[in-house]
């Protein structure tokens, strides 16, 4: 039950900033060109610097572990690449199929992870080891599979240009940026980290406002079928596949409860923002990310009782 509130209390909030930026967009407080100009925000800028203060927080030197990042490399990069290759294979809608994959494989690891993970140990743990070996994975592939899949003005990207826009991409950026500070524990002066930390504090709200300002419930439910297939893909067999190899490694407590926010946690905020500025199916990407973040509350708290059941957790 413990869980089940905590799982209530991560996610209820997320719905109502969502339900906020609906009202104030039927309220005229903020239009289209508000929401256009947060997503640039919020991309370049929030996003990059929430994902320094999450890397840069913990000493990652003192508690590394090469096994474990290798793993949560290669069993995203497995996953990454079947469900890009199986979609690419059965999907017919095409303009569909860059938010389809990005939003089946991505998950909320930075953004809700970590607080889970504190939440339920009193500390992060192996979580920005987790992160290390994922989310660089995550965001090259969404930049190149968004890239190509993405509404480019009717012109197929080279494999040049699709490497600029990798290279360029601020997420990437950041967490480049990031590793050598967190691997040798530096640090900025205190008013330069409270700075950062309060740029982002700002990407996740301003985000779910966008996505509520801009969420259409009629088009969201003529895409019904994929929203759903994908939210089963992120929150249920991912982990079903996935995380009996983890256990059968070894892996336990921290280390087995960040692989389960690596592969169960709802499609991350950031999905929205990238599909929206790559010319990809914004529509289909919010409707997965409102659907995962609602069911995640009871699919995240079920795996949490059938592994503590076992004695894994």
């Amino acid at each position: 039950m413990d869980n089940f509130l905590y799982s209530l209390n991560a996610t209820l909030p997320i719905f109502l900033m969502i339900i906020v930026g609906k009202v104030l967009q039927k309220l005229n407080i903020i239009d289209h060109h508000f929401t256009k100009i947060a997503d640039k925000y919020v991309f370049v800028v929030a996003l990059p610097a929430l994902v320094f203060k999450d890397l840069t927080e913990n000493d990652i030197r003192s508690n590394f572990n090469g096994g474990y990042v290798l793993f949560c490399f290669l069993v995203t990069l497995v996953v990454i690449l079947a469900i890009w290759g199986l979609t690419s294979l059965f999907m017919k809608n095409q303009s569909e199929q860059g938010a389809f994959i990005q939003v089946s494989y991505r998950s909320s690891a930075a953004i809700l992870g970590l607080a889970f993970i504190d939440n339920m140990f009193d500390g992060v743990g192996m979580a920005p080891l987790m992160i290390i070996g994922a989310v660089p994975l995550f965001n090259i592939f969404a930049v190149i599979i968004l890239t190509l899949k993405g509404d480019n003005g009717g012109r197929k990207p080279d494999l040049k240009t699709t490497l600029i826009q990798v290279i360029k991409n601020p997420i990437l950026l950041s967490i480049l940026v990031s590793l050598p500070f967190a691997f040798f524990h530096w640090h900025f002066p205190a008013f330069m980290n409270k700075a950062i930390a309060g740029i982002a504090n700002t990407a996740t709200p301003l985000a779910l406002i966008s996505i509520g300002a801009t969420f259409e419930g009629y088009q969201a439910i003529k895409k019904i079928k994929p929203t759903i297939i994908a939210s089963f893909i992120k929150l249920v067999l991912l982990a079903g596949l996935f995380l009996p190899l983890a256990i059968h490694i070894g892996y336990r407590d921290q280390e087995l409860m960040a692989i389960l926010i690596m592969l169960g946690s709802p499609a991350t905020v950031s999905c929205y923002i990238m599909a929206k500025n790559t010319g990809n199916d914004a529509v289909l990407t919010s409707s997965v990310i409102v659907l995962t973040t609602l069911l995640s509350a009871v699919t995240l708290t079920g795996w949490i009782y059938v592994l503590h059941s076992m004695g894994f957790l």
